[in-house]
């Protein structure tokens, strides 16, 4: 369990030494929440997070949405003012349960000791069950305190709900009849124990699978030169994923595109997993048009092959990401970790890590470094390396001091271009050079920061440097961070035409 104290939750903690229950004591309470998402994506787990009430639950808050949009299965557990107090001027006393009730599946506030079992097991069920999701319960302190009898629930309790019936034969069908069909998954299908499925689903269809788990939707560089195809498709299948600013809100595919969705309450993975147990016979219909569409998925601009930074620094993207690719190539089960801005959308579309954790569609920036925490001590035998921005890296550079604590040995690259690139970048597109402004961050040296707080730190100020560098925080055997002269520029948008 991620957790920080607090006063609400001391009842937890002092119930945990009793139960064996190993608490990750981290610094901020949304590193909680990004822990636990890390954590639940590598596992297919509920990753849970514990934090105090009032301030400590509102700090908590911003990191749901971030697992909400990733479709994450996490329950966040908030202590809260006792019952007997409210609305008469508690300590820290907020509507908790409301806050957090727009971005979770479920927020509610446990009313007595013997619901807390319960009332647990429907959170975890309910954070697995359909679209995967968070789930928030808030404990009153008086109802940690009490006395129960009750019993834990049995298992099957906490499990996810079961789709019953046909939810697949009619997509079959309209995908059969197609001649230019596509089928785009959502974020559900990136948890690693549903990693393999969108190949799968390929393979015994015959129809071309893209999944998208990015903000930046049909230009995110990871799909290459896909928003082409798609512009062709005559059907197009959407599992655990909407007609939403991603897509254009459907403009991303032609008007008379037929559209194949499922309600949010039915399991993205178990309408995959009902497709391909039906579709027998139809792998070979549609094989020059999924060839087409996955040499556009794979497709890469020629230029980027040649693309060199200048020998005394700063660093094109493009030459972090072939040192990146290097040392994650030669370590067998590594883990890639993106963070959101410029930098880490050349890292997403220039780096092949079929083990990745991103910031996902909300597009909020500052969870790698917490989540990649999770994902460690998920694979702790696992090569894990987080890409961070130097503007993200404020957001939790603090974890740097959990994971020494925890004996996490993640490596932490920042592409620091000194400022706020991303924002800087809009400005000149929409306002011109000379009107940008309100996004200078300085050159910092990060790396102290991280030998500070016990990691191991690195300056690299030219690219014959780099290769090195990453060999010797990998080799660190504790927590690393890299300070990276990265060469500001804008992040790729990819086209054939």
């Amino acid at each position: 369990m991620f957790a920080l104290s607090g006063n609400h939750v001391m009842p937890v903690f002092d119930a945990a030494l009793d139960a064996g229950l190993d608490l990750v004591h981290v610094r901020h309470e949304a590193a909680t929440v990004h822990m636990a998402d890390g954590y639940a994506r590598v596992t297919g787990e509920v990753g849970i997070a514990l934090v105090t009430g009032g301030p400590g639950h509102a700090n908590a808050i911003s990191a749901l949405y971030t697992a909400l949009a990733a479709q994450s299965p996490v329950v966040l557990l908030s202590g809260h003012a006792p019952h007997q107090e409210l609305g008469r001027g508690a300590f820290q006393e907020m509507r908790q349960a409301d806050m957090a009730a727009p971005v979770t599946k479920a927020s509610w506030t446990v009313g007595s000791a013997d619901d807390i079992a319960d009332a647990l097991a429907r959170a975890m069920r309910i954070a697995r069950s359909g679209w995967p999701g968070p789930v928030h319960l808030s404990l009153p302190t008086d109802v940690l305190e009490a006395a129960t009898q009750a019993s834990v629930p049995a298992p099957d309790a906490f499990a996810p709900e079961v789709e019953r019936g046909d939810i697949a034969q009619a997509a079959i069908d309209a995908l059969s009849r197609a001649q230019r069909p596509v089928i785009v998954v959502g974020p559900a299908l990136t948890a690693f124990t549903a990693h393999a499925l969108p190949r799968d689903l390929a393979d015994t269809t015959g129809v071309p699978v893209a999944v998208m788990e990015s903000p930046r939707g049909i230009h995110d560089a990871s799909l290459g030169a896909f928003a082409e195809m798609l512009a062709q498709a005559d059907v197009v299948a959407l599992i655990g994923k909407r007609r939403d600013f991603t897509l254009r809100f459907g403009a991303a595919f032609p008007p008379e595109c037929e559209v194949i969705e499922w309600e949010d309450q039915i399991s993205p993975i178990a309408i995959v997993q009902q497709l391909i147990a039906r579709a027998g016979g139809q792998r070979t219909r549609h094989h020059a048009w999924r060839s087409e569409v996955e040499d556009a998925l794979r497709y890469r601009p020629p230029a980027w092959q040649s693309t060199r930074s200048a020998p005394e620094g700063p660093m094109h993207p493009l030459t972090i990401c072939t040192e990146l690719q290097a040392a994650l190539d030669a370590h067998r089960g590594s883990i890639l970790v993106a963070d959101g801005g410029e930098f880490c959308q050349w890292v997403q579309g220039a780096v092949n890590a079929p083990r990745r954790l991103i910031n996902g569609p909300a597009g909020a920036i500052g969870p790698a470094l917490p989540m990649a925490l999770g994902a460690k001590l998920a694979r702790p035998d696992a090569l894990v390396v987080a890409t961070v921005g130097d503007g993200t890296f404020g957001f939790h550079a603090s974890e740097l001091d959990t994971a020494v604590r925890c004996g996490l040995p993640v490596v932490t690259v920042i592409g620091n271009d000194a400022r706020w690139n991303a924002e800087y970048q809009i400005q000149r597109r929409a306002y011109g050079e000379a009107r940008a402004h309100g996004c200078e961050l300085l050159p910092s040296r990060y790396e102290g920061v991280a030998e500070a707080l016990g990691a191991y730190g690195e300056r690299v100020s030219r690219p014959d440097e780099l290769a090195p560098a990453l060999q010797r925080a990998i080799a660190a055997g504790r927590p690393a961070c890299l300070n990276v002269a990265l060469d500001g520029i804008a992040a790729p948008r990819i086209s054939r035409t």
